[in-house]
């Protein structure tokens, strides 16, 4: 510690010896205080204690010296005590050693000890505080660092801010560089950077692993046995040439598509409901999504892919894909009750898109200048405001469009009779409680007072539960109507509660208002400030040769406009966005790091020549994604085995793998564990698209109650068909207020905030889920039930078989001797036991909690799902040899040979 706390005086008094020599008349305090302190106060102090002159925190101004000098509430006096820091509450206050009044307050942004330093020193010189025209003369002589010419800061103190230039990188234009026509060109640039680091790559990996990382990576799904065979023979004559046709074969199958959309529903936060209090259903939602699966599967340009989610109806409002499309502005979590504010609502839905549309295609989250200038980047608060004006005339709406003919309109009539039963349901139970009210009320006509409904508080809390759920079902029933989640330009109409669909108004201009385009002052929706006009990154604009963003003044193609500008090909933001989020998908990490935010705070990219390299490529070759993934499938690197010969070496150099010698080990993901365990057991359904299918989960989360504003939301019901519900997991309903446990468990993300990356925890309920869980033991059965109608008697063929199926690989003679001595004793432990029919109630009584009263009541749930409900196959269904074999289809299951990929 103390040779770290030498070391950083050393870098402070180096620092200050060689911007001193500079000049004799700059003390030390004023150089300190232009190039170090005044951007900390800027940055971590001014947002509480300068920024809203209407209110300080604590009433302390950290405007200038002198207001700074009368310490507020709390300091007084020794607030600052030039030449003395150790007497000076503000340095003990950022040194964190005063109790009670750390600053900032959180931890999280708590200084570094460098610069709590530099206040020190700061102080310890006099703590002077030079005037403007000083500090823009120390800056002009001695600051390092760029200034950026933006729409203009709040302050000129921000406006005329410097910015490391590194930090710049996705600003500015793309660098051509040109790549030896022999090499291909990922290889070059990687194998450049091994060669400088002196690191050897490791060896190809084997057919099997190569098979393997190809399949889940492109489909989310194992290969085939046949697939196997066939690849393993052609990966032997010509690596690059098998990995190349396998991958073209991969990606003309609807599985690619499906897999590379939920990639993109985890940026975009896909969900079938809307979240918040009353989590109402979005019924036509699955319209967007199985969009976003055509677009992957049709290879659609991604410039029109932008362009259609972010102005598909100001493009052509009679094009049924267009429209569909903007269900992207209509993804995040919202609402608009009757107890919430319009103006707010409205205001939350426009600060949700504007960073969603900044973070899915600009890699910008643009949240962060909402209240103030960006603190790290170059994102003054009116290049928010201007974005957000884009979208100030856009409105909600579900409006007709007709279904497309390859929209998959499969389980229609089945979904409606469900939906139907459970309104049914609901509105029998409210007629027998009206009943019943009606003739307490006949008995005990002379004791009901005025304006008593004559309920009970138990009754009258179900009877709001009822109409609340009636409500929420016949919107659902709009499911399998031609209607879309979709947007529109017009007027903003005020609502007071919506809770059922939206129209498309005939004349959109007619009726409402026009919302002022304005910066609201600290972000507050209520304090309206200065006028801004619709626009874009400025930053952008200045330090590349992208055109600033034409908005004329017809404010029915503000977002096209925007779009249009998005998909330039001279943006430099856009292409290296989207080639850094593949490459993600493929390797788990981005060349950037943090596919959603390239600015300051982002990592910088590791090759960022590649990156560069691939954006124009990208461009060039028609912004097809499948050319990319075959461009990028392709290389060398791609091949590289996880397993490296010089571990150690490799330990030393790249612990985080980062320079691709070696590539990282992939544990499948949530979906794909459970995609890859139906599709081991002969279970999968191969339907593509359509209404969002309800897999079983574990009963005690489906039934336990599920609060909504006003009642409790119905219990989550499966679908009555194996076939229905063991879809693909990209298609189960996805609820914001009830996570499937199984998902959660493996990271899959929740859908409320953007995912620029799976994150991949070992924690011990994964071990104990995969061991335990009724899915994993109902597909272990339904595998061995599967083998041995294939194989029949022939036990040496069937361990055989399961071990290609679910590994790829035919067994050892060890391990095939193993398994099968285990398939014996656990079929002899299985024998004459007798397994009880799993029990699905068609109804159950429910005890929550009535929201106005606090108290517990109890109400009947009619579960219509499971009045013809068809289990998958059970331990009973079974004999006792098909049984031992799952015992041993579930150790396979459970194999990390399973999970991981390499």
């Amino acid at each position: 510690m103390l040779l770290r706390q030498i070391a950083l005086a050393i870098g402070s008094c180096i620092w200050l010896f060689a911007a001193t020599s500079k000049a004799d008349d700059v003390t030390d305090g004023e150089m300190l205080f232009v190039l170090k302190v005044r951007t900390i106060f800027q940055d971590k102090c001014m947002a509480c204690h300068g920024e809203d002159t209407e209110w300080l925190d604590g009433n302390f101004d950290l405007r200038g010296r002198d207001s700074l000098m009368r310490g507020g509430d709390s300091f007084g006096d020794e607030v600052l005590v030039p030449g003395d820091s150790a007497a000076s509450m503000l340095y003990r206050a950022v040194a964190r050693t005063e109790v009670d009044y750390e600053m900032p307050p959180k931890e999280s942004e708590a200084l570094t000890e460098q610069e709590s330093w530099w206040i020190r020193d700061w102080i310890d010189a006099g703590a002077p505080w030079p005037s403007d025209d000083r500090i823009a003369e120390i800056e002009d002589e001695y600051a390092s660092g760029i200034i950026v010419q933006t729409s203009g800061g709040l302050n000129d103190s921000w406006t005329n801010r410097r910015y490391e230039s590194e930090k710049l990188w996705a600003y500015r234009g793309i660098e051509r560089v040109d790549v030896p026509a022999d090499v291909h060109p990922v290889d070059w640039f990687i194998d450049r950077r091994l060669q400088e680091l002196e690191l050897d790559a490791a060896p190809p990996a084997d057919a099997v692993t190569m098979l393997r990382r190809l399949s889940f990576g492109l489909t989310g799904l194992p290969p085939s046995l046949e697939s196997l065979r066939q690849f393993t023979t052609r990966y032997v004559v010509d690596p690059q040439a098998a990995v190349v046709e396998f991958a073209d074969n991969l990606m003309a199958t609807p599985q690619y598509g499906e897999q590379f959309a939920r990639h993109w529903l985890d940026v975009t936060r896909y969900a079938d409901t809307a979240g918040f209090a009353n989590d109402y259903t979005r019924p036509n939602a699955w319209r967007y999504r199985d969009y976003v699966i055509r677009a992957f599967n049709d290879d659609k340009p991604f410039n029109d892919f932008v362009r259609q989610q972010i102005a598909g109806d100001e493009m052509d409002p009679t094009d049924p894909e267009n429209v569909i499309a903007t269900g992207f502005l209509r993804m995040g979590p919202w609402e608009q009750t009757s107890m919430s504010v319009f103006q707010v609502t409205r205001q939350q839905w426009l600060d949700d898109v504007t960073d969603s549309v900044g973070q899915t295609f600009l890699a910008h989250p643009l949240q962060c200048a909402k209240c103030h200038d960006h603190k790290f980047d170059p994102i003054p608060t009116r290049d928010y405001y201007g974005m957000m004006a884009v979208f100030s005339t856009t409105q909600f709406a579900e409006p007709a469009v007709p279904f497309l003919d390859e929209e998959n309109r499969t389980g229609f009539a089945e979904s409606q009779k469900w939906t139907q039963a459970k309104i049914d349901a609901y509105q029998q139970q409210k007629r027998e409680l009206n009943r019943r009210v009606a003739a307490a009320r006949k008995a005990e006509k002379g004791d009901v007072q005025v304006g008593d409904n004559g309920l009970s508080p138990g009754d009258e809390a179900s009877l709001g539960r009822m109409q609340k759920n009636i409500k929420r079902h016949q919107w659902e029933l709009d499911k399998t109507k031609p209607i879309a989640l979709a947007v529109y330009t017009g007027k903003t109409v005020q609502r007071t509660n919506v809770q059922s669909r939206l129209l498309l108004p005939e004349r959109p201009f007619e009726k409402g208002f026009l919302q002022d385009d304005v910066i609201y002052d600290g972000g507050d929706v209520f304090s309206p400030g200065s006028p801004v006009t619709p626009g874009a990154i400025s930053a952008v604009v200045s330090l590349s040769d992208v055109n600033t963003a034409e908005f004329n003044a017809n404010p029915k193609q503000r977002r096209l406009q925007l779009a249009n500008w998005i998909v330039d090909p001279r943006n430099p933001l856009t292409s290296r966005v989207i080639v850094n989020r593949v490459w993600s998908w493929h390797f788990g990490r981005g060349i950037a790091g943090n596919p959603n935010n390239f600015g300051g705070t982002g990592a910088v990219p590791t090759h960022p020549l590649l990156l560069d390299f691939l954006a124009d490529w990208f461009v060039e070759n028609d912004w097809s994604i499948k050319r990319l993934n075959q461009l990028i499938v392709s290389s060398e690197m791609y091949r590289r085995s996880s397993s490296h010969p010089d571990a150690k070496t490799l330990d030393a150099i790249d612990p985080d793998r980062k320079w691709y010698a070696a590539l990282r080990p992939r544990r499948l993901d949530a979906e794909e564990l459970r995609d890859a365990m139906l599709a081991c057991s002969g279970e999968l359904s191969d339907q593509v698209g359509g209404i969002p299918s309800r897999p079983e989960i574990n009963q005690e989360v489906a039934f336990q109650p599920r609060q909504i504003m006003g009642g409790t939301a119905s219990v989550y019901e499966p679908d009555p068909l194996p076939s229905q519900r063991n879809r693909r997991s990209i298609y189960a309903e996805k609820i914001r207020g009830l996570r499937d446990p199984f998902f959660e468990t493996f990271n899959q993300p929740g859908p409320d905030n953007s995912c620029e990356l799976r994150e991949t925890s070992t924690v011990a309920p994964q071990a104990l889920t995969l061991l335990n869980a009724d899915e994993v033991h109902d597909r272990s059965i339904a595998l061995a039930n599967r083998l041995i109608e294939e194989f029949q008697d022939d036990d040496h063929a069937i361990v055989t078989a399961a071990f290609e199926t679910v590994l790829q690989r035919a067994p050892s003679d060890v391990e095939h001797s193993a398994v099968t001595q285990r398939w014996k004793s656990a079929t002899d432990d299985e024998s004459g036991k007798i397994y009880p029919k799993r029990e699905y109630p068609t109804e159950m009584t429910r005890t929550v909690m009535a929201e106005k009263t606090g108290e517990p009541y109890d109400f009947v749930e009619v579960m219509p799902a499971f009045v013809d409900f068809v289990a998958d196959l059970q331990r009973r269904d079974v004999d006792a040899r098909t049984r031992g074999l799952a015992h041993v289809c579930l150790v396979l299951l459970n194999c990390n040979e399973f999970s991981f990929i390499d």
